[in-house]
């Protein structure tokens, strides 16, 4: 990519064609003043600056420019539109095979993973969240669009395959959350930006108990808030395909509210979980035990009557906990 053609234009231009250009001449100190042009921020800032980054203004140009290239390689490459994913049997802790076919799963499902504590369930997260060639532990694979994920795909952050949710969500960076989303946002240039972020605040706040505004600073935020902001985050501007959500039911989020915004947004959803409403949620469970898929369940009649009981019970648990939480007396039930 070069950059002539942009060095007598306004450098807003540059900008707003791709937006992490400004955090690169930001980062390094260069002075910005309104209607500069890209030769004036380059080669026209006072000699103490060239001093101090220790490089000629030529030097400065040609690091900028090969910066442009690779973030433009990187961020502005056509984004592969994920039809089926495709779960093919490894084996289990003790070597035996999968007894299960080649699963495949579309946009908008949700596939629970279900199993006692250490069974295996997150080492299946990771072998999706690597897109597993054969080269993992399970020995299992993963094939996208029937193919399987090209080794040059995966090292490319805008083709990351998988956005995962831990059940730590904590951040350690000193940024609000407008800050926090703007950044994330840069780096998914596209129409309405701003508008989008409004958004994943709006919906965060309406999966997580107490609200929060854009001048949160995000390290403060508490494990349910990150949670929230997160799904909200992950549903509207990540282009990741798949969502790995490692127990949501701690988050202390409206959690069905939350897998039907991922859903919602053509996510594929794998979650693990103890929680017999989530698992029903889901119209694919996957039971691992000692490290093996060993059985694949899908959603029977009878169960979907179990499901809608379960709703009902959930309704009324989360009236009860607003209830709580307000400092109102739990009297009547």
């Amino acid at each position: 990519m070069t950059i002539n053609k942009y060095l007598k234009e306004p450098v807003e231009s540059l900008f707003a064609e791709h937006p992490y250009a400004k955090d690169w001449l930001e980062q390094i100190s260069c002075v910005i003043d309104p209607g500069d042009t890209l030769f004036d921020v380059l080669y026209k800032q006072r000699e103490s600056f060239y001093v101090s980054q220790n490089m000629t203004a030529r030097m400065i140009a040609r690091q900028f420019e090969d910066y442009l290239q690779v973030m433009r390689d990187m961020l502005e490459q056509p984004v592969r539109a994920v039809k089926t994913i495709t779960l093919c049997p490894g084996h289990g802790k003790t070597k035996e095979p999968e007894q299960f076919a080649p699963l495949t799963f579309h946009p908008g499902d949700i596939i629970a993973v279900v199993g006692p504590t250490g069974s295996g369930k997150s080492r299946l997260l990771e072998d999706i969240e690597c897109g597993a060639s054969g080269n993992t532990p399970t020995g299992r694979r993963m094939l996208i669009n029937n193919e399987t994920l090209s080794k040059d795909r995966k090292t490319r952050t805008r083709q990351r395959i998988a956005a995962q949710l831990s059940q730590n969500m904590n951040f350690v960076i000193d940024l609000t959350v407008r800050d926090f989303l703007s950044m994330h946002a840069r780096c998914w240039p596209t129409a309405n930006t701003g508008g989008r972020i409004e958004r994943i605040l709006e919906l965060a706040n309406s999966l997580a108990g107490e609200k929060f505004d854009m001048e949160s600073n995000v390290a403060q935020l508490s494990g349910g808030q990150s949670r929230a902001l997160m799904i909200a985050d992950c549903a509207l501007l990540s282009h990741a395909p798949i969502v790995l959500i490692d127990e949501i039911e701690n988050a202390g989020i409206n959690r069905r509210k939350a897998l039907e915004l991922l859903t919602g947004e053509d996510k594929i959803v794998f979650l693990t979980t103890h929680d017999p409403l989530l698992a029903l949620l889901a119209h694919t469970r996957l039971v691992i035990k000692n490290g093996a898929i060993d059985r694949v369940i899908q959603r029977t009649k009878r169960e979907e009557e179990t499901l809608r009981k379960l709703e009902a019970a959930d309704n009324k648990m989360l009236e009860l906990r607003t209830l709580m939480r307000g400092g109102e007396l739990l009297e009547d039930l």
